[in-house]
């Protein structure tokens, strides 16, 4: 397993819709165990392809006191609850910074599975936040864009302060 470097908002490939993913190759099961490797030395409770630089649909996500970690293969969500709850988000690509976002509080999600089959699954709580959150950034759409504009903006500014090294 290798930690890899992660892309920094706004690398282009956080703002791309990634490429289907073969769940059966051993390259795609290889990049799996680097995704987890690179999340936890973030640290981070959820990675994509995407945010190493690889455009690809293929998201990990390893919850704090959960059943460990999943790996979802060209996942997308097939229903979401009309009931909505807001959670704290950030990314592994934008360290530092950290957000109210609303979203469905639970949803089904379908994907593929590393024997080549589709599996579905319902989740809730953090994990339909964690899922919602990673399916978007491989649908192209990085976490602030869920943001309102006057947030987004405070968070673009506290970013380039950090980065400057400024906070």
């Amino acid at each position: 397993m290798a930690i890899l470097p992660i892309v920094r908002f706004p690398h282009a490939c956080l703002e791309q819709v990634a490429a289907h993913v073969d769940a059966t190759a051993p390259e795609t099961a290889q990049l799996a165990r680097d995704l987890l490797e690179t999340m936890h030395a973030a640290p981070g409770i959820g990675i994509t392809a995407c945010h190493v630089g690889i455009a690809q649909r293929l998201v990990v996500i390893d919850l704090p006191g959960g059943d460990g970690p999943h790996v979802y293969a060209n996942p997308d969500i097939i229903w979401q609850s009309a009931e909505t709850s807001t959670q704290e988000e950030g990314s592994v690509s934008m360290p530092g910074i950290h957000a109210p976002v609303t979203r469905p509080t639970c949803v089904k999600v379908r994907y593929d599975r590393p024997d080549g089959t589709k599996a579905e699954d319902v989740a809730d709580g953090l994990l339909a936040t964690c899922l919602q959150h990673e399916i978007d950034q491989i649908n192209g759409v990085f976490w602030l864009k869920r943001l309102s504009r006057l947030r987004r903006e405070r968070a673009l500014k506290r970013y380039a302060k950090l980065e400057r090294g400024s906070i």
